[in-house]
């Protein structure tokens, strides 16, 4: 087992952790990725050092994603049988809750969070947070993690390279690594931790609107692809209904020509599953759309048979197919099997090799 903690301008408690988890665990091997703190802070670099960690320095700040994903890498080349437990630096995650998260994680094929209790004297920052995260996740991802921003992760050894590979440089990593188990596969388990802060939590890096922002991102990329296809199905659909006056019909050519724009969109900008098969995809997807197409022309024909002016009717039944069609896509279709590769993604190579 190895302990990952990227850390950005710590302060003496970083010293404090390491030397808390060598005496509770004197054979765990730790290891300290400065993510481009500078001189400033180099002490309390070399006070984690002499307390037993590893310290890798990363040439400037690239944020808390880009930090975890050199350390899984370095983890991953040194300790490939290591199962990895990442843990924040400011002392907010005990060392008995990080050896508490290994023990959950071992032998296990489980993504392991340590997750706080958001009660009583909670930091108005981190429970705004914690709330508008755990709001725009469950939309995101179709299920519910009660603390989405916990640094504090058990990663079993055959993980490590999927996580390695997984987008994103700064805090929407973490977001991102909980959206990808869910098209996966992989199940995600809690084990309640203490809940601790110091000053209010005025340590934090988190920026909760910026972040948050971050965090709903492939809810905005699929509602961007949604829409050009939306906007091609209407056009078409208002082109054909006029010369035709037929709804079935122009319904299904309408159809056929945005259903192929979506497919394409979703899976290479959208969703971007690891390891999936473009058979596999192209014959879910094709299903879906059938779905989609029935439910479409039964909605569409009934909102216009009780009056509804059929352009309208159309809006409105491919608005409330939204979400329904977001959720499949993500958990039935653009899906992928971690990659058992342990090779290093492009944007980690760049990582490497600029630091």
């Amino acid at each position: 087992m190895a302990v990952l903690i990227p850390s950005f301008e710590p302060t003496d408690r970083l010293a404090g952790v390491v030397h808390g988890l060598r005496t509770l665990d004197p054979e765990v091997h730790i290891l300290v990725v400065d993510d481009g703190s500078g001189q400033a802070y180099a002490a309390q670099f070399d006070a984690a050092r002499a307390a037993g960690a590893e310290v890798v320095h990363l040439a400037r700040n690239r944020g808390k994603g880009a930090a975890l994903k050199v350390g899984l890498y370095r983890l991953l080349a040194t300790r490939p049988e290591a199962d990895v437990v990442t843990a924040d630096s400011d002392g907010q995650h005990t060392p008995a809750d990080i050896l508490a998260v290994a023990a959950a994680t071992a032998g296990q094929e489980s993504l392991v969070l340590g997750c706080r209790r958001f009660t009583g004297d909670v930091p108005p920052a981190s429970r705004f947070g914690n709330t508008v995260s755990r709001w725009l996740f469950r939309l995101a991802a179709g299920f519910t993690v009660s603390d989405t921003q916990t640094g504090l992760r058990g990663i079993p050894a055959g993980l490590v390279g999927w996580a390695s590979g997984i987008p994103g440089e700064r805090f929407e990593y973490e977001q991102n690594m909980l959206l990808r188990c869910s098209g996966t596969g992989i199940t995600v388990r809690e084990v309640p931790i203490e809940t601790v802060y110091f000053d209010h939590n005025s340590g934090t890096h988190f920026r909760p609107i910026a972040d948050s922002v971050r965090v709903l991102l492939p809810v905005l990329a699929f509602a961007c692809s949604s829409l050009a296809s939306f906007v091609v199905d209407t056009a078409v659909f208002a082109v054909l209904y006029g010369l035709t006056g037929w709804i079935v019909g122009s319904i299904v050519g309408a159809r056929l020509l945005s259903a192929g724009l979506n497919f394409v969109l979703n899976g290479a900008v959208v969703f971007r599953p690891q390891g999936g098969r473009l058979r596999r995809q192209v014959i879910g997807y094709a299903l879906l759309a059938l779905g989609l197409l029935g439910a479409s022309i039964v909605g569409t024909t009934l909102l216009a048979d009780l009056g509804l002016p059929a352009l309208a009717a159309k809006i409105v039944t491919e608005t409330l197919l939204f979400l329904v069609s977001y959720q499949v896509q993500r958990r039935l279709i653009f899906t992928g099997s971690p990659p058992p590769s342990a090779a290093p993604t492009r944007a980690t190579k760049e990582l490497l090799a600029g630091d």
